[in-house]
């Protein structure tokens, strides 16, 4: 009897402890259980704080994605701005500031005439020698001056903007055009007559801008130019570093001058070095040359260019101009 005694004893703080075994198990168990829901919980709370991206307004996502709330690229929104200040310079030059920085675009341009006349004497590749003429443009950018269709783009958008007239971008037109016909004319002469080596190179490369007259090849040829030097001259506003600079003029003299397209300002200094040195081409004939190629140089440059560009940044202009009218308004 005592042993049983004892042994049911033992049976019964064995389940005991089996029990307590079972319930320390069942509540660890519960604790994980709970302790999961409760972060499942905390992880749908989070996700429910957060916009799903299909939700989230283009608007917020610009904001959220660059550094200005603009609703175009941070990129496109710091060249508006430059080039709206930099048009709007360009407008309210005195006279004398816009006849020397014509002039010296004009000069500028006979000096990359002079390094295609020595390349091409010397390997006889167009192509190569519209890479030389680069160096004329790169001198027109260090010096600041300008061609007549690199004030296709960047004047326009300071007019749009709010920050000039159409009265003061004739008046650029036409000053820098004269002036920088000018300027290439007489270092055009000097060229020849300090290398009359060069001579039968330099009518040889005249008479191919002349002798096809206006056909649909010739006209899209001078479509390109101006298209090509604005698009330039766009890129030049997206990056000031030395590099690209150095690039832009090279791939402007290699497109434009390196492949033949017809530029009024460009290839009337090549023109204008042939008459001097005795090529059969008179004035009047280079006049009407002149007289359809400059059209279509503008053509090029505003509407396959200037245009689009004015459109995808419409937003900006539209601000400008309201910003404009509230300080005007104070």
């Amino acid at each position: 009897m005592a042993a049983d005694s004892e042994q049911g004893k033992r049976d019964r703080q064995t389940g005991r402890g089996e029990q307590r075994g079972l319930d320390g198990q069942t509540g660890r168990a519960g604790w994980d259980a709970q302790r999961g829901q409760a972060h499942g919980h905390d992880k749908q709370r989070a996700r429910a704080k957060q916009p799903a991206p299909n939700t989230r307004s283009q608007h917020d996502e610009r904001e959220h994605l660059g550094e200005s709330d603009e609703p175009v690229e941070d990129k496109l929104v710091e060249e508006f701005r430059s080039t709206v200040e930099e048009g709007a310079n360009r407008l309210n030059r005195t006279w004398r500031a816009l006849v020397i920085t014509g002039l010296f675009g004009g000069i500028d341009v006979g000096i990359g005439l002079l390094a295609m006349l020595a390349v091409l004497d010397a390997t006889g590749s167009k192509l190569l020698g519209g890479l030389a003429f680069g160096i004329g443009l790169y001198a027109l950018r260090l010096a600041h001056s300008e061609l007549f269709t690199e004030d296709f783009l960047v004047p326009i958008n300071a007019i749009v903007a709010g920050h000039g007239t159409w009265g003061q971008l004739v008046r650029l037109w036409a000053v820098t055009l004269v002036t920088n016909l000018v300027g290439g004319w007489a270092f055009a002469w000097v060229v020849v007559a300090a290398f009359p080596a060069f001579d039968d190179v330099l009518i040889e490369a005249a008479t191919g801008y002349m002798d096809k007259g206006l056909t649909l090849e010739t006209a899209a040829l001078a479509l390109l130019a101006g298209f090509t030097i604005t698009l330039v001259t766009r890129m030049a506003q997206g990056s000031k570093e030395g590099i690209a600079t150095i690039a832009n003029s090279l791939i402007s003299g290699l497109l434009v001058v390196g492949l033949g397209m017809l530029h009024g300002a460009l290839s009337s200094a090549v023109i204008f070095g042939a008459m001097h040195a005795g090529a059969d081409i008179s004035y009047l004939s280079w006049l009407v040359w002149f007289a359809w190629v400059i059209p279509l140089n503008m053509a090029g440059g505003l509407l396959m260019l200037t245009l689009p560009r004015l459109v995808r940044t419409w937003e900006l202009v539209r601000e400008e101009r309201e910003a404009l009218r509230a300080t005007q308004g104070q």
